[in-house]
């Protein structure tokens, strides 16, 4: 593509705009035909577009996208908006994929408020309080959402808590314990949680 003709580009940016001459459509019509790595070019602008203008539509917790902006380092733009995408295409998607997956992650924070528990045998549950009795052992990885956990016998994995406490006497923990009770802890304990059942069905398919 770097050997190709510079108007090349500058027509394909009028053709995204709507507003390139009909012998400019033309040329660049007849360019893209002979040439693969332009039309690829071509195609990853189109659909990072579409990207963006599809994005818009997906739904975000009230005054998400506001609060994130007003964190964000004020810099003065030298290209527009639309310049920017073609420059950066790829960054562009990655970029709201981040931002959108972190809507969603939060919204699910806000509207997931029920109590509920990892299903393990010998397990004893006393209102909102997880219990593992003394003198058991219990295999495997525990998750408690809106309560709590007393261990008092042994648990042979890792112990996670959001929005509530472990407690133990005298326990035997194999694994690493973690409580998570603000917004953005259980955000980054997703993205954790997600990122490990990726690699997980990455390394069953291989």
């Amino acid at each position: 593509m770097n050997t190709c003709p510079k108007e090349i580009v500058q027509y394909m940016h009028e053709y995204l705009d709507g507003d390139i001459a009909s012998d400019h459509e033309q040329e660049l019509q007849k360019h893209l035909y002979n040439c693969s790595d332009c039309r690829k070019h071509m195609q990853e602008l189109e659909d990072t577009i579409a990207f963006v203008k599809g994005a818009i539509a997906i739904a975000t917790p009230p005054r998400f996208v506001d609060q994130v902006m007003q964190r964000l380092p004020r810099r003065k733009m030298k290209y527009g908006f639309q310049r920017f995408i073609r420059r950066h295409p790829i960054a562009i998607a990655a970029a709201l994929f981040c931002i959108f997956m972190s809507a969603s992650f939060l919204s699910g924070y806000k509207n997931d408020q029920q109590f509920s528990y990892t299903k393990q045998p010998n397990l004893q549950v006393e209102g909102q309080t997880v219990i593992v009795p003394e003198g058991e052992t219990i295999k495997g990885d525990l998750l408690v959402k809106n309560g709590d956990i007393l261990v008092k016998g042994a648990v042979d994995g890792d112990i996670t808590v959001i929005n509530g406490k472990y407690m133990a006497s005298s326990a035997n923990v194999t694994g690493q314990i973690e409580e998570i009770d603000e917004m953005f802890e259980w955000l980054w304990y997703k993205i954790k949680n997600s990122a490990k059942k990726a690699w997980s069905i990455i390394d069953n398919n291989e």
